[in-house]
């Protein structure tokens, strides 16, 4: 099963980047966990400085922006 963490806030560009990797998961069928992390702490000790920050398999795959739903598929096909 692919882990997925969405690193943020929850400020809209967050939700919309937990809301694209589900969507990316989804249309490939692939199984997988999103877990939110929202305190400060515990995003730094991925060394993400800007948020939205996604880490698939604990690898940091984007930090400061939101990637599309075909990105974010053709991360988890390369993971």
């Amino acid at each position: 099963m692919t882990h997925i963490k969405i690193l943020g806030t929850g400020c809209p560009k967050c939700r919309q980047l937990a809301d694209n990797a589900a969507a990316a998961a989804e249309q490939l069928g692939t199984e997988c966990e999103i877990e939110k992390i929202t305190e400060l702490s515990e995003i730094m000790q991925h060394g993400v400085m800007l948020t939205p920050g996604l880490v698939i398999d604990d690898e940091v795959r984007a930090s400061g922006k939101v990637p599309s739903v075909e990105e974010i598929k053709s991360m988890l096909q390369d993971s």
